[in-house]
């Protein structure tokens, strides 16, 4: 099957070049790392040159919504993926399956995820060396930690104050914290989750009031 001599031929031209890690974590560590575009430039020429296609198909997705230490929402995605390795000369396929993690505060935690999939499905495909700490996204989220017994409740309540803060839905704001800081039960632990700019903001509309 020509599948197999064009991922060996793709293998044997990256073994003469590399992809050197030439960007750095800017947050966190502040290790060195390729990323996506790195991998993309130096593959996509020796997939066009060896007549290989590689086609993605996602399996599954997963999306989990966070908080940050900074009390604003973070979305963490999963993704499973299949790569069909595809030969343009006979047709002849080999199939690789990856998963794809990543987290961003807006909508692109599922292209990251994606990207990351296809990125290390050509890593191990081609046989890619990675030295020292994984690579990663140039940015790492710190997420706040998460209280093993806290009443879901309480991480319902601030994501919805902390979206009609960000959303600038300044009646709605008022009406949700009146709401919810009425409750006896709730009212301490989540006043201790916003952060600091809904608390404000929610104290400036109060005063409005008066």
């Amino acid at each position: 099957m020509e599948v197999y001599k064009s991922i060996n031929d793709v293998q044997a031209a990256i073994c003469e070049t590399g992809i050197s890690k030439s960007r750095i974590n800017q947050q966190g560590a502040g290790y060195k790392f390729r990323g996506i575009d790195d991998v993309y430039n130096a593959v996509s020429p020796l997939l066009a040159k060896h007549g290989l296609c590689v086609l993605p198909r996602v399996i599954s997705r997963a999306m989990v919504e966070r908080l940050s230490k900074q009390g604003g929402a973070l979305f963490y995605t999963t993704v499973e993926v299949e790569f069909d390795f595809v030969s343009a000369k006979d047709g002849s396929k080999h199939l690789v399956r990856t998963v794809g993690e990543a987290m961003d505060s807006g909508d692109k935690s599922t292209n990251k995820a994606m990207s990351a999939a296809y990125k290390y499905a050509l890593l191990m495909a081609f046989g890619i060396p990675t030295e020292g700490d994984n690579d990663t996204e140039n940015n790492t989220h710190e997420v706040a930690a998460k209280p093993a017994e806290q009443d879901p409740r309480i991480t319902d309540a601030a994501m919805e104050l902390i979206a009609l803060h960000r959303d600038g839905k300044d009646a709605e704001l008022l009406a949700c914290s009146k709401k919810v800081l009425a409750d006896d039960a709730l009212k301490t632990s989540v006043w201790a989750a916003l952060p600091e700019a809904v608390k404000a903001k929610i104290k400036e509309l109060k005063g409005a009031q008066k």
